[in-house]
């Protein structure tokens, strides 16, 4: 039979092993259906020693097909094995076709195996074989009853530009008639790239293309005509990458789409709604394409995204902006129906998929209620693949598989597209294959999700929740854009906070000179009134205090009864007033709120951002106040970016951090753990080690790094804490730090005076506990209009003097000298 001819290509059991398994290219050998038998004594049907075309060919759309065989020698319903527990008779399907591998390099390479290997359907069909799902010729397996096999065709030309243009068709046809040669150099767009977006080209590339987008048409009408109860078709090339009128990503034709739109056209209202599920690692941009307005195909695609730099995004012709992100929900009439879940990270494991199948997936899709659900099997997000740098295990394929057949009355359709380990997509689709024959998944190893992935579906969740009810709780920005006009908490706290330590120990806030001043950076810097004086200094460059809630679980409301805040480091700074040393209290801000907020939910900035803002703030602290003063001692106390801040500003000022800084001493829960190597001072690196003290979340992943087995000195002295946040390693690990700086600040401690603030705050070695004061009076301040400082009147400080609120600017004695500083407009002499 030629390659090229118009007739449909059908394939059974017995043909697999003795026509075309040991090919390697195609064969002339003409394939047909096999005649009915009757049964023998035992039940079973005998296998035919010839096999006869009776089936007419089909072609596609327009030609439908009131019967589906299946092999009638294998494939057929058995008597149930036990009559007290007859099974069901409807199968599960197998779509598979050996000359699909036909599609090769044209000139392979000796030592460079393409990833799209054509052995990836064949290691599949041979985990099914040795499993016992799919029947071969010889072969033995646990169970007697098989997947009932499904004859796969080639697409037609009306089918593919159901999707796909008519120019897309005719460039793949033309690829039969060139030579090896000529497809190595071979565009599809000529003048508009370089080179073929991450696909290989050969002769047989049309015919084996045409064969994988039959094969999932012919999967997904099977089910449709009640022939089977779901399939599994085990199809190549992949096509969720094959855009309107580009090859790309190993893919030619939008497989699952070409069967979406086909099943729609010739079924009607029996399937009228589809829903496409993408767990291939990569986003499906072809599939998106071709359903972004479609409001009767759900399109939902979890994948690797790392914000726009994981294969796809930035390989568009069209040079389009990041198109899986979870902005992208559709257009039009399908606006909503597009979601994507898009890994910030790479590394995602079982527990992340699952939770995003319970937030997201399996709320929109049952309320979307599908007539028919199409998973685009790409199985290179199991553990093992070489691409995708993902942990998904065969079971967690199992318990996808097993939620998704809740739905649409079980009629499921997979469509393999990447995965490029063959051992893993060989056993993850076997996971996968025994699911669908009715078998329970295993047992799942992990089941707490990574904080990357809870956050990325909670994002998700934001977004798509304006458009599905299904989803809690409802994103907030549409409420707060109209008359609401809400403040954001953390710039509400830290008012808070400064009016408290102006009440408790009279910090007030430093001037920093800063071209653009948001709100956000008021009252950021606060110091006590006696850190120009010959004493400790202890400098704290801290995140923003904890806050606990228990949101309504229903509308994400909190109510402020059930919302706590926690200041660990209020503690630190109560300990050191109370010591006598003077306190700089630094809050670096994770989201700086900018003038014209537009109230919606934002990510923490980066962390290199926050860092580098936070080693600026620290260069203009020790150049404006801590070198120009007479401390005694030095300390730089860190919390996450703090930590950052603080060995770069070391690294970038070794000289002076040496001469002045008595200890560095970091908390460090989730950002990377930063040496302090210099490429020109060898010393420096064990100076650190002295002066350093680091605590180290116990879950952090420095521990389990190489560095790790071997203490390295420019990490500084380093301690693993047992506690995992911010806040529980300040507690459990705060006697550690004080007894530190009690054991360096000894020889000051026995020399020094009692002075007024000693006698005001009263001498304890002991750690109090954070106290919590009301506000002044209201009738005592009033805020200000947004974006401006506060005015406030006259209050009582704690020693009984009439001062000024740090609302209103830093006493005289708090500012810099005017040489070393630029004072605000404010604060310049008339």
């Amino acid at each position: 039979m030629d390659l090229d001819d118009g007739s449909d290509v059908v394939m059974h059991d017995g043909d697999v092993l003795d026509s075309t398994e040991n090919y390697t290219q195609a064969t002339g050998t003409s394939l047909g259906s096999a005649i009915k038998a009757e049964h023998d004594s035992r039940g079973r049907i005998p296998r035919p020693n010839t096999l006869k075309s009776v089936t007419p060919a089909l072609k596609g759309a327009g030609k439908k097909m009131h019967s589906l065989d299946l092999n009638p020698g294998i494939d057929v319903p058995r008597p149930p094995k036990f009559s007290q527990l007859p099974y069901a008779t409807a199968q599960t399907g197998l779509v598979y076709d050996v000359r699909m591998r036909f599609h090769v390099e044209s000139i392979p390479s000796e030592n460079d195996v393409h990833p799209e290997d054509p052995r990836r359907i064949h290691a599949i069909f041979e985990a099914f074989v040795h499993a016992g799902l799919a029947w071969r010729e010889g072969s033995e397996g646990p169970s007697n009853y098989y997947m009932g096999r499904i004859d796969t065709r080639k697409v037609t030309k009306d089918e593919v530009r159901l999707v796909h243009t008519e120019r897309h068709w005719d460039w793949v046809q033309s690829l039969s008639t060139k030579t090896a040669e000529e497809l190595v150099d071979e565009l599809q767009h000529p003048g508009e790239y370089r080179q073929m977006d991450s696909v290989y080209l050969s002769p047989s590339t049309p015919y084996c293309a045409a064969l994988s987008a039959g094969g999932a048409i012919e999967a997904c009408r099977a089910i449709l005509l009640g022939k089977v109860k779901n399939v599994f078709a085990v199809i190549r090339p992949p096509g969720h990458h094959a855009e309107r009128e580009d090859v790309k990503g190993f893919c030619f034709y939008d497989n699952v789409s070409i069967a979406t739109k086909a099943c729609q056209r010739e079924f009607g209202q029996r399937c009228r709604k589809v829903f496409i599920l993408d767990w291939d690692v990569h986003h499906g941009n072809g599939i998106q394409q071709a359903n972004y307005d479609d409001p009767n195909v759900l399109y939902i695609s979890l994948h690797v995204h790392q914000e726009g730099r994981f294969y796809p995004e930035k390989s568009y012709r069209d040079r389009r902006e990041p198109y899986g992100d979870l902005l992208h929900c559709g257009e039009g009439a399908g606006l909503s129906t597009n979601v994507n879940i898009p890994w910030r990270h790479a590394g995602m494991g079982d527990a992340d998929y699952i939770y995003a199948f319970q937030q997201i997936v399996m709320p929109i899709a049952t309320e979307f209620d599908p007539d028919l659900v199409i998973i685009a099997a790409g199985f290179d997000a199991a553990e093992g693949d070489m691409l995708g740098g993902c942990h998904v295990t065969p079971a967690g394929y199992a318990h996808m598989t097993h939620m998704l057949m809740s739905l649409a009355k079980g009629r499921v359709a997979v469509c393999l597209e990447g995965g490029y380990n063959l051992d893993s997509i060989a056993r993850s689709a076997c996971a996968v294959g025994k699911t669908l024959m009715g078998e329970p998944p295993d047992r799942l190893e992990t089941f707490s999700p990574t904080r990357s992935g809870v956050d990325d579906v909670n994002m998700v969740v934001r977004q798509q929740s304006k458009f599905w009810s299904s989803l809690y709780p409802k994103d907030m920005s549409a409420r707060l854009a109209g008359p609401l006009q809400g403040e954001r908490m953390h710039d509400l706290v830290r008012k808070w906070q400064a009016t408290t330590l102006w009440e408790e120990h009279e910090m007030s806030p430093l001037f920093i000179h800063k071209e653009k001043l948001s709100k956000s950076f008021d009252n950021q810097v606060l110091a006590t009134p006696n850190y120009t004086e010959e004493r400790p200094l202890l400098v704290i460059m801290h995140d923003p205090p904890e806050v606990l809630a228990s949101p309504d679980p229903r509308t994400g409301k909190i109510e402020l009864h059930n919302t706590w805040l926690t200041d660990i480091v209020k503690t630190y700074v109560n300990w050191a007033v109370e010591q006598g040393f003077a306190v700089i209290d630094v809050n670096l801000p994770k989201h700086v709120t900018s003038d014209d907020d537009a109230q919606k939910h934002e990510e923490v900035d980066e962390v290199l951002h926050r860092t580098v803002e936070a080693t600026h703030l620290l260069t203009y602290l020790w150049d404006n106040y801590i070198e120009l003063n007479d401390s005694s001692h030095v300390f730089l106390m860190g919390t996450n970016t703090g930590h950052g801040a603080i060995i770069n500003f070391i690294k970038a000022n070794e000289e002076r951090a040496q001469d002045r800084l008595s200890k560095a001493i970091s908390f460090v829960e989730d950002v990377p753990l930063q040496s302090c190597k210099s490429p020109t001072n060898d010393q420096l690196q064990s100076w650190y080690y002295g002066a350093s003290l680091v605590f180290v979340a116990n879950e952090h992943g420095f521990w389990h790094s190489e560095f790790a087995r071997k203490s390295r000195k420019r990490f500084g002295r380093l301690e693993k804490s047992e506690e995992n946040t911010i806040s529980d390693m300040l507690v459990a690990n705060r006697k550690a730090v004080t007894d530190l700086l009690l054991r360096e600040t000894e020889k000051w401690r026995s020399q020094r005076p009692v002075g007024d603030d000693e006698e005001m705050a009263g001498v304890s070695a002991a750690l109090p506990e954070p106290v919590q004061r009301g506000l002044p009076p209201v009738g005592n301040f009033a805020l200000s209009p947004r974006g401006k400082a506060i005015s406030n009147g006259n209050f009582t400080s704690p020693n009984g003097r009439q001062a000024r609120s740090p609302r209103i600017g830093s006493p005289s004695k708090a500012a810099p000298p005017i040489a070393n500083s630029v004072l605000s407009p404010r604060q310049r002499p008339s």
